[in-house]
């Protein structure tokens, strides 16, 4: 009767470890199916956050490029004005020298 009474008692602790294996399997798979779907929503998260970067940096590049555009666009203006300026100067001193420039040319043409 002994050898029974422990046949009944192994079979119930071996039902018991394979529950728990059973159990712990289970817990492991659920486990798993959260990690892959804290994986994924990370990866969606992580796109995400590359993809409005970029579109940032993007427009921060545009808005820069147009800003510093102006910038040479001013200063081209301002060169032409100042080279405007310049020939303006060029022609009023050119054009006070031309009487002295005329008898100069007359005194050396008369032979004076």
């Amino acid at each position: 009767m002994r050898g029974v009474v422990c046949m009944v008692a192994e079979k119930s602790l071996l039902q018991q470890i394979r529950e728990k294996e059973l159990t712990l399997s289970i817990k492991i798979d659920e486990t798993r199916r959260e990690a892959e779907e804290i994986t994924l929503r990370a990866r969606k998260e992580a796109s995400e956050m590359i993809e409005n970067s970029e579109r940032e940096g993007k427009k921060a590049a545009e808005e820069y490029y147009e800003k510093e555009m102006e910038n040479v666009k001013k200063e081209i203006e301002q060169l032409k004005s100042q080279g405007n300026q310049r020939a303006m100067s060029v022609r009023v001193d050119g054009e006070r020298n031309v009487p002295l420039a005329i008898d100069q040319i007359v005194n050396v043409v008369s032979g004076e």
